[in-house]
């Protein structure tokens, strides 16, 4: 048997590598770079564990995720891996016990922050490691945090491009879930990795169904979705910190049981709120984006956006959040017209550069577009990664497919009244127009006697705020930020305005229910024991052992393996074994009460 193949199969219990992860591995341990984009739960960790068990010395592990690291060396402990961490949340004893072991030779791992790394004391650890031959490679995890164009970015992530110039022969992997062509190239040159072996998984993650619905009473509609999850783990992203507390306070009132997250908080807060998300079952973490990359919880079954993600990359990255176990799982967001408004504020606001602006421009655009196609959500969230795909009958729009009609008179009458109006109103104004009401703001300007007043009468005020949408996300019109979201028209628009092309729109329509939604997921990996009684007494005897621990119930076994038991019913030691997930250390430390629960049943 292939060496690290027997390595995974006794160390992590898995008989076989997945996707490309074994030719990844054999060009680390033979000394060579890699650049790794595999999606979340697609097992970019094993590419790097493996070979740091397989060459001589400690593997170095950058990362950014502080509060996850003792999760990630649980793990790592639980199958027989010597690993430890490095970062602020350590006491001065723990720090110079854990550099006394690694100095010792005692580690197989040692996952380090970025600007712990950076410090002087490390780097000579390094240098002394080095010397004698004791490191086997440099892992970046979280690697698009180099990018000024990422959605994540760290300035210290810059400064690792030392490691290479420093230590020039040691192998390098960078691994990230998410990164379009300009992340890519940055990460690239940044980093030094020009002459790494690039390896691009597939970003799609089949288990998860995509749902966008049109923002009418959003805590009523988050409400109505939440209830096909009860009792399941979630996240909830909001865009700003009070709206993160204020729904946060809301669901609980409403029978969630919720907790805030973001960077407003104390940091003794975040960290006692994200250990119960972890470890306990069935909670909704309301948060900001300040929550969540490399979440490991493998059993997050939704992610619910209640604000427009800035860009596709940021809404691919916390949507993956769910569904790490590959069970069904469902991304699931509303989405308004006030999002356009306030996201350009954001980015005309800001002190970035005129060319990073510029990009944040095209990365929202790409948001809207996605969010207003007419085609299959996984079809267009793929092809912006630059992969292939057909409708994958998993999301709204493959469901329920939208209903075209000819918007070009509708489309015209919009870009009518913004002309007329001077370009210096909003969407909301417009309609009122278009409607015909007659408010003290249409009748304050005059504009109750223009041409287009009332010639709107067709359409309600969620269908036009439909039409309004995918001018803007079609590229017709364009929000100035500068003047509180007055809708200007775009060079596009013109063509449109003198009948030379006909605009097909999609027609607002309610969407789906969750629960209907759900109901043509992809199916469970192991169907038929979610629900059978040794399945539930797995779980408990699972949820004893990790609160005597004080590790989150997955470091412990996944849900996918206890599926696997209940379906093989593993009758000896060796059998066991045969369980994915289950190497020789969990079989020797979790065997005997396994065979005897299994032995058990019913």
């Amino acid at each position: 048997m292939n060496v690290s193949v027997d390595l995974l199969r006794r160390v992590f219990g898995y008989a076989s590598f997945r996707g490309q992860q074994a030719e990844i591995v054999d060009q680390i341990v033979g000394g060579g770079d890699a650049l790794v984009l595999m999606p979340t739960g697609g097992g970019k960790s094993l590419c790097y564990q493996i070979p740091a068990l397989l060459r001589p010395g400690v593997g170095v592990v950058v990362s950014p995720l502080i509060a996850l690291m003792q999760d990630q060396v649980d793990a790592l402990l639980q199958v027989g891996v010597k690993a430890a961490f490095l970062n602020s949340s350590q006491d001065f004893r723990s720090l110079v016990d854990t550099e006394r072991r690694l100095l010792r030779g005692e580690l197989d791992l040692i996952y380090v922050a970025p600007e712990r790394l950076l410090t002087d004391r490390f780097l000579g650890l390094l240098e002394q490691l080095i010397a004698r031959d004791q490191v086997a490679l440099f892992a970046i995890d979280e690697a698009h945090c180099v990018s000024q164009w990422g959605h994540d970015f760290r300035p210290e992530y810059i400064q690792l491009s030392q490691l290479h110039e420093r230590f020039p022969g040691i192998p390098r992997i960078a691994l990230t879930a998410t990164a379009d062509h300009l992340t890519r190239q940055e990460i690239i040159t940044r980093l030094g990795l020009e002459e790494a072996r690039l390896f691009v998984d597939s970003f799609d993650r089949p288990n998860i169904c995509y749902t966008i619905v049109e923002r009418d009473n959003p805590r009523k509609q988050l409400l109505s979705f939440l209830a096909a999850h009860h009792g399941a783990a979630g996240i909830v992203y909001c865009l700003s910190r009070r709206k993160v507390d204020e729904t946060a306070v809301w669901l609980n009132a409403q029978g969630v049981t919720a907790l805030p997250y973001h960077a407003g908080l104390a940091a003794a807060d975040r960290q006692r709120h994200q250990q119960r998300f972890l470890r306990e079952d069935g909670l909704a973490m309301v948060a900001t984006i300040a929550f969540g990359m490399g979440i490991d919880k493998p059993d997050v079954r939704f992610v619910a956006h209640l604000d427009l993600p800035k860009s596709l990359e940021a809404y691919y990255q916390e949507t993956g959040r769910a569904g790490r176990d590959g069970e069904p799982s469902e991304a699931w967001m509303t989405y308004g017209l006030n999002d356009v408004v306030i996201h350009r504020q954001m980015i005309e606001d800001s002190s970035s550069p005129a060319e990073q602006k510029r990009v944040e421009r095209q990365k929202l655009d790409s948001m809207l577009a996605y969010c207003e196609s007419a085609k299959c959500r996984r079809v267009v969230l793929l092809n912006y990664f630059g992969e292939e795909a057909t409708p994958c009958g998993n999301c709204d729009v493959c469901l329920q497919p939208p209903v075209l009609w000819d918007g070009t008179v509708a489309a015209q009458k919009v870009l009518s009244a913004a002309l007329r109006t001077g370009q210096r109103f909003g969407a909301g104004h417009l309609i009122d127009i278009l409607r015909g009401k007659p408010t003290e703001k249409v009748q304050q300007f005059g504009h109750d006697r223009l041409p287009t007043f009332g010639v709107g009468a067709e359409l309600d005020d969620m269908g036009w705020r439909s039409v309004f949408r995918q001018l803007l996300a079609g590229g017709l019109l364009a929000a100035d930020a500068s003047a509180y979201g007055a809708l200007k028209l775009t060079d596009s628009a013109r063509p449109v305005l003198r009948g030379e092309v006909q605009l097909n729109l999609r027609r607002q329509s309610a969407r789906p229910k969750a629960k209907g939604a759900r109901a043509k997921s992809v199916p469970s990996s192991v169907p038929g024991t979610h629900d059978s009684p040794l399945f539930a007494r797995l779980r408990h005897w699972r949820s004893e052992k990790a609160r005597e621990q004080g590790v989150p119930a997955y470091v412990i076994l996944h849900d996918r393996t206890l599926h696997e038991i209940a379906t093989l019913l593993p009758d000896s030691p060796q059998a066991l074994l045969a369980v994915p997930g289950i190497g020789l250390a969990k079989a020797d430390r979790y065997g005997e009460a396994l065979l005897a629960i299994v032995a058990g049943a019913d």
